[in-house]
C-alpha cells in the first residue's frame, strides 16, 4: 500500500507515464490536486481492507494456499492505512473548526 502524494509543483506532463495514467481520471477531465488524492487514498484503504478480510476469511476456512503470515502482514497494513485516514480526516474537521471561528 502506497499513500506517498505526488509532488504539486511537478507538471503531469513531466511525471512518468503511470503516474500521469493514475493522476488523469476516466473521463479526461483533471480531478482537483487535493481531492483527487484524498480520494485515491481512500480507495487504496478500501482495497487494503477488503483484501484483509478476504484473507483472514480464506485462513478461517484453512485454505492452505493462505499463510497466516500473509494475513497478518495484510491487516496491519489495514490498520495503518486506516490510523493514517484517521488522522487525516481528524485534523481536517480541526482545521475546518478553526476556520469558521474565526472572526472577520
Amino acid at each position: 500500500m502506497d499513500l506517498r502524494l505526488n509532488s504539486v509543483t511537478t507538471p503531469i506532463a513531466a511525471r512518468p507515464a503511470s503516474l500521469a495514467r493514475a493522476a488523469a481520471p476516466a473521463g479526461g477531465a483533471q480531478d482537483a490536486g487535493f481531492a483527487g488524492a484524498l480520494s485515491g487514498a481512500l480507495k487504496a484503504v478500501s482495497a487494503s481492507q477488503g483484501e484483509s478480510a478476504s484473507l483472514q476469511r480464506e485462513v478461517q476456512l484453512e485454505n492452505p494456499n493462505v499463510s497466516l503470515e500473509q494475513t497478518m502482514v495484510a491487516l496491519q497494513k489495514a490498520q495503518i492505512g486506516f490510523t493514517a485516514a484517521l488522522n487525516v480526516r481528524n485534523r481536517m474537521v480541526q482545521a475546518y473548526t478553526d476556520i469558521m471561528n474565526m472572526q472577520v
